[in-house]
């Protein structure tokens, strides 16, 4: 194989198709694999434990493990698995549009997550939606709607959420839904691609026969410290 045959969706992962600077790479994480404090908030959906859906995601992201290449990789804790559904705010990204308009850039993490707690408190919860994956990468797992329907749904989440709390990001309308596992700190040389991508064919395929739909709690507006842990602080219950 050669790196021509790389799908668009991993091309990001490859060192010879790919040779930028690595995002967050020192700001969110350092060159060990250590997590750095990165203080924010954010509307996500934590997997359901004991469930066929958390029992296939964490027996894939251990085999993630035991690639070559894995040393190349930040982990985060196996606590930390969910999917987001709407970014909240983050110190190191203090400017619009990532930043409510009305709202000074400068405004601590603890008065901007408060700030948003009484904004969500009028937020009325959406329907319910299911999503399956769509693609395996060396970052984790990306998702999508399983139906028209839930696609529609997941959009009027995320605009109603857009429409509260006062900003868009400039991916608003492409953004693509995921369960981080890792983190690149290196990316992949030709000879570690080929044999990633059959193994990510085949994840993708194991989670689907396993767990056709993922089974995710309710959304919850969290706060976090680093990408290690986010802690539920207003639950949405789906209608």
């Amino acid at each position: 194989m050669t790196t021509l045959d790389l799908p668009d969706h991993l091309r990001f992962a490859s060192l010879s198709q790919n040779a930028g600077p690595i995002p967050h790479l020192g700001r969110r994480y350092d060159a060990s694999g250590k997590f750095l404090t990165e203080r924010g908030n954010t509307v996500v959906c934590h997997l359901v434990e004991q469930t066929e859906t958390a029992a296939v995601i964490h027996d894939v992201r251990a085999r993630y493990l035991d690639m070559p290449g894995a040393e190349k990789l930040a982990f985060t804790a196996p606590s930390s698995l969910h999917m987001t559904l709407f970014q909240g705010i983050i110190e190191t990204r203090r400017m619009p549009p990532y930043w409510p308009a009305d709202v000074p850039v400068e405004t601590p993490v603890d008065d901007m997550t408060a700030i948003l707690m009484d904004r969500l408190a009028a937020f009325r919860a959406g329907e319910a939606f299911a999503v399956e994956v769509t693609h395996a990468t060396p970052n984790g797992l990306t998702l999508a709607g399983a139906t028209e329907r839930d696609r529609n749904i997941l959009k009027d989440w995320r605009n109603r959420l857009a429409d509260l709390m006062g900003y868009r990001h400039p991916d608003h309308e492409t953004y693509v839904f995921h369960i981080t596992f890792a983190y690149m700190i290196e990316r992949f040389d030709d000879h570690e691609m080929g044999a990633w991508v059959p193994f990510l064919d085949d994840v993708a395929c194991a989670i689907r026969q396993r767990a056709p739909i993922i089974e995710l709690r309710a959304p919850a507006f969290c706060a976090f410290e680093d990408m290690n842990h986010f802690e539920e602080l207003l639950v949405f219950d789906p209608i």
